[in-house]
């Protein structure tokens, strides 16, 4: 049977590396190579306490009261929009400033936009508290590996998103490409917030 820190691992893989709004964000962070390692930090962290929740039995308190949930999606879903409607209007204004360029937001800025997509997302209760605790639980004694394993994808999941990226800021060299980029950022946050809102 394989180890419980292998499967913790690549359960939590296939969850994070789904297209989402917390990973287009990380993405467009690691792009501009704006407080990059911050951004990676807090992504991390914020994984590790709400797997550790899920572990340690906070899934069955949120699953026993779906009107904390109900409170958290519409909030999240109305999050998921409006950081896309911002997204919308930076693909249909165009600049002649390449946004590399541009002088860098500030860091509390970018950690507290990091935080609310990261902790006003519903999906992600349901992933890592909800779903990762349910499965690290099954393991009994040894959910406390299938957690490590989570955490350890979680860790190498972003900072391979976050410092990866600065690798496409080549291709990012021109105001059209990120104009393009901006609109499939558009697209998905709005998608995902509409989604979440009608779910």
């Amino acid at each position: 049977m394989a180890s419980p820190i292998l499967i913790g691992f690549l359960t939590a893989m296939t969850l994070i590396a789904a297209i989402g709004a917390q990973n287009a964000f990380v993405l467009r962070q690691g792009i501009r190579g704006e407080h990059v390692i911050a951004v990676i930090a807090l992504c991390t962290v914020s994984d590790l306490i709400l797997i550790a929740a899920g572990i340690a039995g906070v899934g069955a308190l949120i699953t026993a009261h779906p009107d904390a949930m109900a409170v958290v999606k519409f909030g999240g879903a109305a999050f998921l929009i409006g950081y896309g409607v911002l997204a919308a209007r930076r693909a249909f204004r165009p600049s002649t400033l390449n946004p590399s360029d541009q002088a860098p937001a500030r860091l509390a800025e970018v950690l507290v936009t990091c935080a609310a997509l990261t902790w006003l997302n519903p999906h992600v209760y349901l992933d890592t508290v909800v779903l990762l605790g349910s499965l690290a639980n099954e393991h009994r004694e040894q959910r406390w590996l299938f957690g490590a394993g989570a955490v350890a994808a979680s860790t190498l999941w972003f900072t391979g998103l976050g410092l990866g990226a600065r690798r496409l800021a080549g291709l990012f060299a021109t105001p059209t490409t990120w104009r393009i980029l901006d609109g499939v950022i558009a697209v998905t946050m709005i998608a995902l917030g509409i989604g979440l809102a009608v779910s």
